[in-house]
């Protein structure tokens, strides 16, 4: 009980919780109002930040051939960006608003295909130059434009100009788009000098912490930027050092030996040992991330739907969430939205395990002999008990699964986006149209299941100017249902997040829907 209350008090702390609903929560466990009183208040004193010291991170997902040019970065890079990116907009850490950034304010026209944003004045760049609209221009010209391969490319292709008037960035679009602004939170955009044009990987930007350390693969690290805009809201320690960890029991016995002071993606199954450690914490809860098999739709065999459908049918979803997430993640349901996105569609069937539907379509897809899944733990944290687990599955269908593990080093190079039927996962996006335009457009960059659908495209084109929330709510239904029955994606969980850090950080507050939440935090001893 005390665990729960003292993680409640600390979220209302932060702004995630609100005192109303801890203190009815903690008569709802028998907590008097002065006892949960004094508990606030200790978080409020705990919350002060302080600065000084060098903050070290343990995490996940870098390879020796990242870059740091936001365009292609990896999950790692895209992590340390946040440390010495700045944006223009950025989501708020509870998901549902903006938080303006070098945009200090934005509004669209009437028919939404014209949007504004006001460049905030006498914001430097690391380099000393001032942050300016042909900075932002600039910006999003090289992501849109095709030659640039940047990940930001699906939401951006409504773009039809971008001109820079004064102090301010006017977006032109082809098609209206109600949520536009959401759209500028992609962890991709970070504004660059001239738009990243010259030197994008030299990690000049204008966030909290200047870029001192480049070693791909290995390790980063930055100097508080001394000219940052914003100092009183983060970039509280004197330096930062993240270090590439990809071995799971690596990252854990780094915190534990206090050589980091948080990793994330923790393999649930070691959750309720890190838990009795007296001084680790572990930060957990619900968000968009889910873990998938990718199946090339354009690729044979993956290019038979029924082939699709089988492989879809012969895994055991319920069976992944317990033995893999161990209960910290919810079943999926072969398309990239929960109940985390606003307008999610909560009344399609759920798709169960049925190894005789599956044998049927196995059948009638003409296919014989084995097919190979290739997965590595960069994928996914337990992605080799989870390979061993669909393995299992398919066999009760008849199908054949070689499972072929990888290095985790090069997986993101080599693997992802390269082999036709691979595990990995997604961090979701700000909204459903974003999330679809990043990775089932059939434009996208980073559409990686060659999923194409002309139907899905034009749905997906009317939902970003439909008004009305139940029209567009039942847009996105449809689209969901496309990529569940037609699409090449697999997606038996959802992921909660899992953080863990040392009793020595202060206001740290996880989450997919808080990208800056490494830059707010800070070292209380």
């Amino acid at each position: 009980m005390s665990q729960e209350l003292n993680y409640l008090s600390r979220r209302v702390a932060t702004g995630r919780l609100s005192r109303r609903d801890f203190l009815g929560r903690a008569t709802a466990l028998g907590v008097s109002a002065a006892f949960a009183n004094s508990l606030l208040a200790g978080a409020a004193k705990a919350q002060a930040p302080q600065r000084g010291g060098i903050l070290k991170l343990g995490l996940k997902g870098g390879g020796t051939t990242d870059s740091l040019d936001p365009a292609t970065a990896s999950t790692l890079v895209s992590n340390f960006g946040t440390l010495w990116g700045e944006y223009l907009v950025a989501r708020t850490p509870d998901g549902d608003g903006l938080e303006r950034r070098l945009a200090e304010e934005f509004g669209g026209s009437p028919d939404a295909k014209m949007w504004t944003f006001k460049i905030r004045k006498d914001v430097e760049f690391h380099n000393g130059k001032t942050v300016t609209a042909e900075d932002v221009v600039a910006t999003l010209q090289r992501h849109s434009d095709a030659k640039s391969k940047s990940g930001a490319l699906g939401v951006l292709t409504s773009i039809e100009t971008i001109k820079a008037n004064g102090g301010e960035v006017v977006v032109a679009l082809k098609d209206a788009n109600v949520d536009f602004p959401y759209l500028m939170t992609d962890y991709h955009l970070i504004i660059q000098p001239n738009g990243g044009k010259d030197n994008p990987d030299a990690g000049i930007s204008a966030g909290p912490y200047k870029v001192t350390v480049n070693e791909p693969g290995v390790r980063y690290g930055g100097e508080r930027w001394a000219n940052f805009w914003q100092l009183d809201k983060m970039g509280f320690a004197d330096q930062v050092e993240v270090l590439a960890i990809n071995d799971n029991t690596a990252r854990i016995s780094a915190l534990q030996a206090g050589q980091v002071h948080i990793i994330n993606k923790v393999d649930p199954k070691v959750v309720d040992l890190i838990k009795r450690v007296p001084n680790l914490k572990i930060e957990t809860g619900p968000g968009p991330t889910y873990y998938c098999f990718n199946m090339f739709c354009d690729t044979p065999p993956f290019d038979n739907n029924d082939l699709r459908m089988a492989l879809k049918l012969a895994i055991d979803r319920p069976e992944m969430v317990d033995k893999i997430l161990h209960g910290y993640g919810t079943v999926g349901n072969d398309f990239p939205i929960n109940a985390t996105y606003r307008m999610f569609p909560d009344d399609i069937e759920q798709r169960t395990f049925d190894p005789v539907k599956a044998a049927f379509h196995y059948k009638k897809s003409g296919h014989s002999g084995s097919i190979l899944l290739r997965f590595a733990d960069a994928g996914f944290p337990g992605a080799v008990d989870a390979a061993q687990l669909y393995q299992q599955s398919c066999a009760k269908a008849g199908i054949t699964l070689e499972l072929k593990r990888v290095p985790d080093d090069g997986f993101w190079s080599e693997v992802w986006n390269k082999e036709p039927f691979h595990n990995t996962y997604w961090s979701g996006r700000a909204t459903q149209d974003q999330m679809y335009s990043t990775t089932y457009l059939s434009t996208a960059e980073w559409n990686d299941t060659r999923f194409r659908n002309e139907k899905f495209d034009k749905l997906l084109i009317e939902a970003r100017a439909e008004f009305d929330q139940d029209k567009r709510k039942n847009l996105y239904r449809e689209m969901a249902i496309i990529v569940r029955d037609e699409g090449g994606v697999i997606a038996p969980m959802f992921s909660h997040f899992i953080d863990a850090i040392s009793d020595k950080v202060g206001g740290y507050v996880g989450g997919d829907t808080n990208p800056f939440a490494f830059a707010k935090c800070w070292l209380t001893a």
